[in-house]
């Protein structure tokens, strides 16, 4: 028991720790990752709102106005980069992580047109609960907070899955896209994470090719199964929609919003926020971006059992993030 208690004296102290590893951040710096947040939670309420463009294709565009942000950056990375830096391994690791972008995307924008923007927020977000299934598969260490952080993180997802009964808004199919949309994104992040840190690839040029291959990889399924095609009289169903004078718009925003505005911008923040704190600050998405879709809709309607559940997996899912944290503190010290 004694040991038990100890858990949540030790997670405080990991933030605290954390946070005083960066003394640089000044208020300035914390209001522009307020901004951050708020732009990348508008997503899901602004896609949401693109009614009449299939989710694949909504997907696509998507990644297509990505790209375009990113090819400055790309190209200025990719002539300064010496020869032979990249390699074969490296071209297929970047293939396999777009397919894992392309099916984040299209499985979370799919299950924005299946559930509520709430539900979608709290089960794409949930990738830090997925992170502790995966550690056992990849010889990672697994703590008892990890163990308790996925538990009550768990816990939380089935009561909210509870509001399938008696929530029309809600659907288990809906739920269970956006959750594959957290399960694929691991994948992403960890191929990206070991091409920066141990192959040492400019973020440009990982970036880029796999947002664009990911948005070829979603149009080739748009076409396949729904029935879109490459050109169009109907922006609609054309690969090539975005461009049209009525979504470029909303691609544009997309882009410069949750895109650059948005992770830019929380990448920048970085260089003087805690990790940790940039990262807890992000679980809390599903809150900001609920409030983002009443502000635009006026409709917010949240169950009983969304109430109860959605905490908890927002509990959860911080005391994992905040135990990641700790054990990587107590590996850099003893490394």
């Amino acid at each position: 028991m004694a040991q038990v208690n100890r858990i949540p004296r030790l997670w405080m102290q990991s933030l605290r720790d954390s946070m005083s590893q960066i003394d640089s951040a000044k208020p300035g710096h914390y209001a522009l990752l307020a901004v951050a947040l708020v732009a990348v939670s508008s997503a899901g309420a602004v896609l949401q709102q693109m009614e009449g463009v299939p989710p694949l294709l909504k997907a696509s565009w998507r990644m297509y106005g990505t790209s375009i942000v990113l090819i400055p950056g790309f190209i200025y990375q990719w002539n300064r980069m010496e020869e032979g830096t990249l390699q074969s391994r490296d071209w297929l690791l970047m293939s396999v992580s777009a397919i894992f972008l392309a099916l984040h995307f299209g499985s979370w924008i799919w299950s924005l047109d299946h559930t509520s923007l709430v539900h979608s927020l709290l089960f794409v977000t949930s990738h830090p609960l997925v992170v502790v299934a995966l550690m056992p598969l990849i010889g990672a260490s697994v703590r008892r907070g990890h163990v308790l952080g996925a538990v009550i993180g768990f816990l939380g997802a089935s009561i909210a899955l509870l509001e399938v009964e008696s929530n029309s808004q809600v659907t288990l199919i809906g739920d269970a896209a956006a959750f594959l949309g957290a399960v694929t994104v691991v994948g992403y992040l960890m191929i990206g994470r070991h091409l920066r840190s141990s192959r040492s690839t400019p973020v440009f040029i990982y970036a880029f090719p796999v947002t664009l291959l990911a948005g070829l990889m979603l149009t080739i399924g748009s076409i396949s199964l729904e029935g879109t095609a490459l050109t169009s009289a109907t922006p609609e169903l054309s690969a090539l929609g975005w461009m049209d004078a009525v979504w470029l718009p909303w691609i544009a925003y997309l882009s410069l919003g949750p895109g650059l505005c948005g992770h830019t911008v929380i990448n920048t923040a970085l260089r003087w926020i805690s990790p940790i704190v940039v990262s807890v600050a992000l679980i809390f998405e599903p809150v900001i971006g609920g409030a983002i879709g009443w502000a635009i809709t006026g409709e917010a309607y949240i169950g009983t059992w969304t109430l109860i559940g959605g905490p908890l997996m927002l509990v959860g899912a911080i005391m994992v993030t905040l135990e990641e944290s700790r054990n990587t503190q107590n590996t850099d010290t003893h490394s």
